[in-house]
């Protein structure tokens, strides 16, 4: 949990806790989503498709979900997670370049790598420099070729994931394709940091 780097605050994000009362039919989908993932993982670990990408809506839950698979993974199975946030782990890696390779070398090997926010747009445009983009493939690339699980999530769409980069994107869809969610529909009722705010 320790070499994990999640919050203590995300130490605590289970199944449990993600409410879906009152919310669209969506909503129980990505749970359920997520659990049938946790389930099958000892079954899929070592195949292509062995991972899950929850896209779409801010605020809907998605890195709630992921992170109760990340919980779950290390206290339940001892399997190891490094949990990276996509904006935050570049900005800090750009910051001390002497950090970058020991960093991407975790991100290579740990067991199952957490990708959070990956590519979060800014004024509706993927954060993508070439940079993150080949640093991010680079991570990738060895993942997919050595069948290591990602857990990824994003407010792109697979299209739009591809549109940034389509070896990037398609691998991505690849090694997901049997655990991907994309979250539509009203903001008001998907984001759950929208619950109870008036019609303004």
């Amino acid at each position: 949990m320790k070499a994990s780097e999640i919050t203590d605050e995300f130490k605590n994000l289970g199944f449990k806790n993600f409410i879906t009362d009152g919310k669209p039919d969506i909503i129980s989908e990505i749970r359920e989503c997520a659990l049938t993932y946790l389930k099958d993982f000892e079954n899929i670990k070592g195949s292509r498709s062995n991972s899950i990408a929850l896209l779409g809506q801010p605020g809907a839950g998605k890195t709630h979900l992921l992170t109760a698979i990340a919980n779950n993974l290390m206290k339940r199975m001892n399997v190891p997670v490094l949990y990276f946030p996509y904006v935050e782990g570049f900005n800090d890696l750009k910051d001390d370049f002497d950090k970058l390779e020991e960093k991407l070398e975790r991100m290579k090997q740990v067991d199952v790598l957490f990708i959070d926010d990956l590519f979060k747009p800014v004024k509706g445009k993927p954060r993508a420099t070439e940079w993150q983009v080949e640093q991010t493939y680079a991570v990738i690339n060895y993942r997919y070729l050595n069948h290591k699980p990602l857990l990824i999530s994003s407010e792109l769409t697979v299209d739009e994931l591809a549109d940034v980069d389509e070896a990037l994107g398609t691998r991505i869809y690849q090694m997901c394709k049997d655990y991907t969610v994309l979250i539509k529909g009203d903001r008001k009722l998907l984001n759950h940091r929208l619950a109870g705010a008036p019609n303004v």
